[in-house]
C-alpha cells in the first residue's frame, strides 16, 4: 500500500531504485559503464538547462508565472503524497490491531500442539481397559473408552414405590435416593469389580469380569446383578432394566431380538468401535413375573430415564396380575413417524421375584467366519469361579501393596480400606467433549477442543466430572496401585492444555457430566488458577516410583510431558504473579460483589476460606506462593532425571523457598503466623437492606419481600497481614514442607495447630480457628460455612505427611511432630471409619465439634486418602 500511494514520479523512481540494485547484483562492469554514460548526459543536460535558464531570465515576467505554478502543483502533490502514506500506515495499523485482538482471542481454545499424550486409548493398544465402568455418574454402567461408545447400564425399581415423574426409578448416583449404601467392595482398574448396593428392603450386587483375550475390540466380558430381600414383611419383587443405548454421534446400529423358543432376549448391534457384538440375558437364580423390553428412539444419552418412564404400560397376565412394562418397538415421536427410525435405545426390563440372580454377557463377534462356534463368555456357576479368583487375587494384591494386616488392623477396617480404595479406581470415568471457556480477550464464552478424559471423579453422586485439583489427591492413591493407569489420567489432563499453558479448572465434558452441573458454574476463566496438584502426584512417582518409571516405556512418556509441564509451570508463575516480586495472588475475586461476606476465591480451591476482605491486584496469597514453590521443585529433579537444562527450575525453587524472604511477605509479627497481605478489615456484616417503601395497588398497601442480605462495611480497610484468620492457609509454609526444620516458627505452628481452642480436634484439623471472626459464618445468606472450620482429608493427609517428614529430620521440633503426627494419624483413621461404620459412606467433609461426615457423600476421591494413611504411605 505505502509503494501505490507514492504517485507516478515516485514509483518511478523507486523502479529504477530497484533495477540498478538488480543490476549491480549481474555484473559490475556493465554497471560501471551505465553510470559513466549516465553521468555524461546528466552533464549535457544541466549545460543545456543552464543555456535556457539564461535565455528565459532575460525575457518577460510570465514564465515566472508559469514556474511559481509549476512549483506550487508540486508542493500539492507532494503533500497528497504525504497523506495517502500516512493513511495507509494508519490503515496498516488497524488492520493489524484487530488481527492481533483476533489472534488473542483464539489463544484461550487453541490446543498446546497438534501432538497427543494420550497414545494409547483404543482397543489394540490396551485390550483390557477398553471397557470399564466409565460412567461413574450411573449406579452400574459400563462403555468403551471410545469417544462416541455404546453404553449400557442399570436402572431398577419396586413396583410399589414407583411415583410420579419416573419418581423411585434408580439409574444416575442421586443423594436424594436416600440409599443406605452403595459402592465398590472390590475394583482392580482394568479387569474386573463387585459393588453392593443397599436400597432397602433390597440389597442389589453387581460385578462384571472382563475376558480381553484373543478377541477384538477389547474382548468380552459378563455381569450379573443379584438382588435379596433383607426383610420378609417388604415387598418381594423387583424390576430391573437393562438398557442398550448410542450416542448421538456413534457410528452403528442394535437391534433387539428374541426366539420364541428361547426365554433369553438379547441385543445384537455393530459399531465402528466395537465391530459386530451380541448382548444376551440369562436367569441363574430366581423367577421372572414379567418381560417386556422398548425399542426406540431416545432424544439424548441425558434423558434415558425420563424415556423409559414416559413409555410404560400397564399388562395383565393370563392370571389376572397386573405389571407395569414396556410396549415394545416404538418409532414415534408424538405419534408422529421419526425422522430415523433406527432405535438408538434398547431397554430389557425383567420383573422378578427375589430372591433373583441375572446374567448377562457381552460377546465380541467380529473377526470370526460364517457358522464358526463361538465360545459364550461364562455365566453361572462357571461365572461364579472367575468372580471368586479375581477377588482373591485382588484381596491378596491389596494387601501386599498396602499391607494393612500385617500393621495389626483388624478384617472389619481392612473390609473398609478395600472400598475406599476400589470407590477410587471404579470411580474413575472416561469422557469426551468440549468445555466451555472465555478469556478477557472474548466477549461471549467460545467452545474448547473436542476431547477424551480419563479421570477419577470426587463423587460419583455429586461431581462425577474431573476437578484438576481434586485429581493430584487422586494420583497419589493410584500411583500406589498401578503406575500405569495413573500416568494415562496425567497424559489425558495435559492433552487439555492450551497453547496459552491453561487447563480448564473443571472439566463438564459430554451430555451426561453437563446435566449435573448448575449453570452458573459451566464457563471456566483462563486467568483463573487451580492449585497444581499435578506436581503432588509427580513427586511421588519420582521418590517412589523411580524404578518403575524406568521400564515399559515409561521415561518416553516422561520425555514427551516435559514441554507442556514447563508451559504449565510458566503460565501459573507469570498470570498469578503479583505486584512485589516473590509474590503471587489467586485471580478471579469479585472485587465488586455486595452479596458476599468475603469475596470467594474459587480458583484457590478453597471456596469460601477468608482472604483480605476488600480484594486488589495488591494482595498476597501464600498458599499460592508455597504450591508454585513446590512446582519449581519438581520441575527441577524432573529436569535432572530427564537430563534437560535444571538450573533455572532449581534457582526458583530456592528463592521461593528462602525462609528469610517468606517470613518478610508472610510472617505476620505480631501473631507469628504465616498469612496472605491485603486490603482488610475484620469489621464486616451481612445485613438486610432498609426496607423499600411498600407500594399501593388498588388502594391497598403491598407488601414487599425482603430484600437479599448484602455486605456492609463497617470500618474502612487499610492494607495489612490478615493475621485474625489462622487456619488451612497459614499452614501451608509446613504443609509442603518449606519451612527450614530448625526454623522457631515451625515450632510455633506446630503449638498452635495443637491447640484445641485453633485447629485441634479429634476428629482431625478443623480448617479455620475457632477464634476467627468467621468461624463457621455464612458467607452469604444462601451459603453455609464450607472451608470455615469442617474438617477436610486431603490437608489433613498433607499435613500428617509434613509431620512425619520434620519428625525424621532431628532437631528442635522433632519430637514434637513425631507425636503430634501420631495422635493425628490415630484421630483421622478412627473417625473415618466410625463414620463409614455409622452411615455407609466416606464423606466430602467432617464436622469439627461431632465428626459427623458432612457435604456429599459418598465422596470416595481425597477423602480416600485414609487408605494412605492406614499405610503410612506419603
Amino acid at each position: 500500500m505505502a509503494r501505490n500511494a507514492g504517485g507516478g514520479g515516485n514509483s518511478g523512481a523507486n523502479n529504477n531504485t530497484s533495477k540498478a540494485h538488480s543490476s549491480n547484483n549481474s555484473s559490475s562492469q556493465p554497471a560501471a559503464a551505465t553510470a559513466s554514460a549516465a553521468a555524461a548526459a546528466a552533464a549535457a543536460a544541466n549545460a543545456k538547462h543552464k543555456q535556457r535558464s539564461s535565455s528565459a531570465n532575460s525575457n518577460s515576467g510570465g514564465s515566472d508565472n508559469r514556474n511559481s505554478s509549476l512549483g506550487g502543483n508540486l508542493s500539492s502533490k507532494l503533500m497528497l503524497d504525504k497523506w495517502k502514506t500516512l493513511i495507509g500506515c494508519v490503515c496498516l495499523a488497524i488492520a493489524s490491531y484487530f488481527g492481533y485482538l483476533g489472534y488473542l482471542e483464539t489463544r484461550v481454545n487453541t490446543p498446546y500442539d497438534n501432538q497427543k499424550m494420550a497414545l494409547h486409548t483404543d482397543h489394540r493398544d490396551d485390550p483390557e481397559r477398553y471397557w470399564g465402568t466409565y460412567r461413574p455418574q450411573t449406579y452400574f454402567g459400563l462403555k468403551t473408552r471410545d469417544p462416541h461408545s455404546l453404553v449400557m447400564g442399570l436402572m431398577w425399581y419396586t413396583p410399589s414405590n414407583l411415583g410420579p415423574g419416573g419418581q423411585g426409578i434408580r439409574h444416575w448416583c442421586d443423594m436424594g435416593d436416600k440409599l443406605d449404601g452403595f459402592g465398590w467392595t472390590h475394583h482392580d482398574g482394568r479387569s474386573f469389580g463387585v459393588q453392593q448396593i443397599d436400597d432397602l428392603p433390597f440389597e442389589l450386587k453387581t460385578s462384571f469380569v472382563k475376558y480381553p483375550s484373543g478377541k477384538e475390540y477389547g474382548g468380552d466380558w459378563t455381569a450379573r446383578i443379584s438382588v435379596r430381600n433383607t426383610s420378609r414383611a417388604w415387598d418381594r419383587s423387583i424390576s430391573l432394566i437393562w438398557y442398550v443405548a448410542l450416542d448421538e454421534r456413534t457410528n452403528g446400529h442394535i437391534k433387539y431380538v428374541s426366539d420364541e423358543k428361547s426365554p433369553e432376549p438379547g441385543v445384537y448391534g455393530e459399531t465402528q468401535g466395537l465391530g459386530e457384538f451380541q448382548v444376551r440375558f440369562s436367569a441363574v437364580k430366581g423367577r421372572i413375573l414379567h418381560k417386556s423390553y422398548l425399542s426406540t428412539v431416545a432424544p439424548s444419552l441425558g434423558k434415558l430415564k425420563e424415556t423409559v418412564f414416559s413409555h410404560f404400560r400397564a399388562f395383565a397376565n393370563k392370571r389376572g396380575n397386573r405389571f407395569i412394562g414396556l410396549p415394545g418397538e416404538i418409532v414415534s415421536q408424538n405419534g408422529l413417524p421419526a425422522a430415523n427410525p433406527e432405535p438408538n435405545f434398547i431397554a430389557i426390563q425383567l420383573t422378578a421375584e427375589v430372591d433373583f440372580t441375572l446374567d448377562i454377557t457381552y460377546q465380541s463377534t467380529s473377526g470370526f467366519a460364517l457358522g464358526e462356534s463361538i465360545t459364550r463368555p461364562p455365566t453361572g456357576r462357571a461365572y461364579t469361579d472367575s468372580l471368586q479368583a479375581k477377588i482373591a487375587q485382588f484381596e491378596q494384591r491389596f494387601e501386599d501393596t498396602f499391607k494393612l494386616a500385617a500393621k495389626g488392623y483388624g478384617a472389619e477396617e481392612i473390609q473398609f480400606a478395600r472400598n475406599a480404595f476400589s470407590n477410587m479406581l471404579g470411580g474413575i470415568g472416561y469422557f469426551y467433549g468440549a468445555s466451555r471457556v472465555q478469556s478477557v480477550h472474548t466477549q461471549n464464552p467460545v467452545p474448547y477442543w473436542k476431547a477424551p478424559l480419563y479421570t477419577a471423579v470426587p463423587s460419583r453422586s455429586f461431581f462425577p466430572r474431573g476437578f484438576l485439583w481434586d485429581e493430584g489427591f487422586h494420583g497419589l492413591l493410584i500411583s500406589a496401585w498401578d503406575v500405569d493407569i495413573e500416568l494415562d489420567i496425567i497424559c489425558h489432563w495435559f492433552d487439555l492444555l492450551n497453547v496459552e499453558g491453561w487447563i480448564p479448572r473443571e472439566q463438564i465434558l459430554g451430555i451426561e457430566a453437563m446435566a449435573k452441573v448448575p449453570e452458573e458454574f459451566v464457563t471456566q476463566r483462563n486467568s483463573n488458577a487451580n492449585p497444581p496438584t499435578f506436581f503432588l502426584t509427580l513427586r511421588k512417582l519420582l521418590t517412589q516410583h523411580k524404578q518403575q518409571l524406568s521400564q515399559k516405556g515409561r521415561f518416553a512418556t516422561l520425555e514427551r510431558l516435559y514441554p507442556r509441564l514447563q508451559a504449565w509451570f510458566t503460565w501459573y508463575n507469570t498470570t498469578q504473579r503479583g505486584e512485589v516480586l516473590g509474590t503471587y495472588l489467586w485471580r478471579g475475586r469479585n472485587s465488586s460483589t455486595l452479596r458476599e461476606l468475603n469475596p470467594k476465591s474459587l480458583s484457590s480451591g478453597l471456596d469460601d476460606y477468608p482472604r483480605a476482605s476488600h480484594p486488589t491486584d495488591l494482595e498476597r496469597h501464600v498458599d499460592l506462593r508455597c504450591w508454585i514453590a513446590l512446582a519449581a521443585s519438581v520441575m527441577a529433579e524432573l529436569s535432572t532425571l530427564l537430563g534437560k537444562d535444571d538450573v533455572k527450575y532449581y534457582e526458583t525453587a530456592s528463592y521461593l523457598t528462602d525462609n528469610e524472604l517468606m517470613n518478610k511477605l508472610h510472617l505476620d509479627p505480631f501473631t507469628e503466623h504465616y498469612t496472605d497481605w491485603g486490603l482488610h478489615t475484620d469489621a464486616v456484616a451481612l445485613k438486610h437492606p432498609p426496607p423499600m417503601t411498600p407500594q399501593r395497588k388498588g388502594g391497598q398497601r403491598m407488601q414487599q419481600p425482603p430484600a437479599e442480605m448484602q455486605r456492609y462495611t463497617l470500618k474502612p480497610p487499610d492494607y495489612k497481614f490478615v493475621n485474625t484468620m489462622f487456619g488451612y492457609v497459614s499452614l501451608f509454609p509446613l504443609l509442603l514442607e518449606q519451612l527450614e526444620h530448625d526454623s522457631p516458627y515451625l515450632g510455633k505452628l506446630l503449638h498452635d495447630l495443637r491447640d484445641p481452642q485453633l485447629l485441634w480436634t479429634n476428629y482431625g484439623l478443623r480448617s479455620l480457628s475457632k477464634d476467627s471472626p468467621l468461624y463457621m459464618k455464612r458467607n452469604t445468606e444462601h451459603d453455609p460455612p464450607y472451608w470455615r472450620g469442617p474438617i477436610w482429608i486431603n490437608i489433613n493427609y498433607l499435613a500428617a505427611k509434613a509431620l512425619r517428614h520434620y519428625g525424621k529430620i532431628e532437631g528442635p521440633h522433632a519430637a514434637s511432630a513425631r507425636k503430634i503426627y501420631g495422635e493425628l494419624r490415630e484421630n483421622l483413621v478412627r473417625n473415618i471409619f466410625k463414620q463409614y461404620q455409622r452411615t455407609g459412606y466416606l464423606w466430602e467433609q467432617y464436622d469439627d465439634t461431632t465428626g459427623e461426615g458432612k457435604g456429599c457423600n459418598p465422596f470416595t476421591g481425597w477423602s480416600a486418602l485414609v487408605v494412605l494413611l492406614m499405610a503410612e504411605q506419603f
